[in-house]
């Protein structure tokens, strides 16, 4: 945990229950709804994921022509 995170804990325990419990409801929002930075570097984290069991040996491909091939069935 980063130092000024425990000091901002114990900066916020001092606030009285209404503003802690508001605090506590916007961290939990913005849990939520990341940005777009954070969207694209958890893609980027599953792609590299996806990639490295690929190439262990831990996951089998498909062909592209039967991934669009069930794509169009189902969406017909």
């Amino acid at each position: 945990m980063h130092p000024n995170i425990e000091e901002l804990a114990k900066e916020t325990m001092a606030l009285d229950i209404e503003d802690r419990a508001l605090l506590a409801g916007k961290l939990l929002l913005s849990l939520d709804e990341p940005t777009p930075s954070e969207v694209e570097r958890l893609w980027l984290d599953e792609a590299e994921r996806r990639l490295e069991g690929y190439r262990a040996g831990r996951v089998q491909g498909i062909p592209a022509d039967e991934v669009f091939s069930r794509a169009i069935s189902e969406l017909s």
